[in-house]
């Protein structure tokens, strides 16, 4: 199982240098779980640079996996994870998601660079 974080998925919607890398975990759908919360940051992010109909085209991609739901189990293990590993909320949530259903995290937050579980590639430099 995985989860992208949502830096891989906007990486892979804008076919950024680490689009490929991505895309393994991306084009299994089948095998992929995406934190709710995921959805929000993509849609917010999309929405701001492109429109909100570009947005909600990628939303639908992210809705053919298995979407996860933020529950109360969820928040206070996400919590645990920030306050141990520093993480911003949305960070620990994505985290906790994938340790919940033992997947591996893909992703280019160099927030998460190091966390067991966690396939960090780092973001390709520009300019």
């Amino acid at each position: 199982m995985n989860v992208v974080d949502s830096s891989a998925w906007l990486e892979y919607f804008a076919d950024g240098p680490n689009a490929d890398v991505f895309a393994e975990a991306i084009e299994s759908p089948e095998d992929l779980v995406v934190p709710a919360i995921s959805v929000f940051e993509v849609f917010k992010r999309v929405a701001q640079q492109r429109g909100e109909r570009v947005a909600l085209g990628y939303v639908g991609v992210l809705l053919r996996s298995r979407v996860v739901d933020v529950t109360a189990e969820l928040s206070v293990e996400a919590a645990r994870l920030a306050l141990r590993l520093g993480l911003p909320m949305a960070d620990g949530l994505i985290l906790a998601t994938a340790r919940a259903h033992g997947a591996t995290l893909w992703t280019q937050d160099a927030d998460f660079d190091g966390v067991d579980g966690v396939r960090y590639v780092p973001a390709a430099r520009t300019g």
